[in-house]
């Protein structure tokens, strides 16, 4: 009688356990982390993470400080998807890292630009003067495209926003080339002789400048430098990544960017 209910037990407990353990893998299986690097991005996971409560879903924003983080968080499998990139800077890591991340939603593009302290008119920047660009690959074919859009520099055939430094066949205004990381450009705003600095909404906020402050912004827009919704090739059709599509690019999200953001922001869907 003691072995029959010592069995019991046992069976009890380990019926117990299995029990928890089959209710955390479900509500385990419920959670979409989602990484992001902007304050904006995680703004509107918040709102779209209330937004997916009513399906039963817990979206998590995980904020990270640099940019490579929140695309590692998302190749190692610590988060499902990210919110902080366009698709050329995904595929430059992609090759660096032989890894396999995927866009799977444009949110939105920003209004880009040039900014300078000390002129408001481009034919006023002396020759000579230094220009602070990104030196990722990605953002500085975009800004060298920008400028060259304004007339101030020539690249070469073809290479379009993919171009280098290298690729500069006419610098009629001699600018010298200083390469600032991203993070950073704010800070060459304030350095003598610079003329011209390129950044992003989100980053010359904190020198107290907007879009309107640009000397130039960029003309031409599409889709190609969208910010995205990025996660892995594996992951693009899960449930998860369809229920974080669904809420990301409800009503609710899109109206906080036109609300509050709509003097940075072109939202993409």
């Amino acid at each position: 009688m003691k072995k029959l209910y010592v069995g019991v037990l046992t069976a009890l407990a380990v019926f117990t356990l299995t029990a928890c353990g089959n209710k955390k893998e479900a509500a385990d299986d419920k959670v979409i982390k989602v990484a992001t690097q902007l304050e904006t991005s995680a703004e509107m996971v918040k709102i779209a993470a209330e937004v997916a409560k009513k399906d039963g879903w817990d979206i998590q924003n995980v904020s990270v400080t640099d940019n490579v983080a929140y695309n590692d968080m998302v190749n190692n499998g610590e988060a499902d998807a990210n919110f902080a990139q366009h698709k050329p800077f995904m595929e430059q890591y992609n090759e660096e890292k032989d890894a396999h991340l995927v866009a799977v939603q444009p949110m939105y593009d920003v209004k880009i630009g040039f900014y300078s302290k000390d002129y408001q008119n481009v034919d006023d920047i002396p020759d000579g003067s230094k220009v602070a660009i990104p030196n990722d690959p990605t953002n500085e074919g975009r800004a060298l495209a920008i400028l060259e859009q304004q007339g101030l520099i020539k690249l070469a055939d073809g290479v379009g926003v993919k171009g280098r430094v290298k690729d500069v066949v006419e610098n009629p205004k001699n600018f010298e080339w200083l390469s600032v990381d991203l993070l950073n450009l704010s800070e060459s705003y304030q350095e003598p002789n610079v003329a011209l600095m390129y950044n992003y909404p989100a980053y010359i906020k904190k020198i107290n400048l907007t879009p309107d402050d640009a000397i130039f912004l960029e003309q031409k827009r599409d889709d190609y430098f969208a910010l995205q919704i990025v996660t892995r090739e594996d992951n693009q059709d899960s449930e998860k990544i369809k229920a974080l599509k669904k809420a990301i690019t409800s009503p609710e999200v899109k109206q906080f960017m036109e609300d509050k953001h709509g003097d940075t922001m072109i939202p993409s869907f």
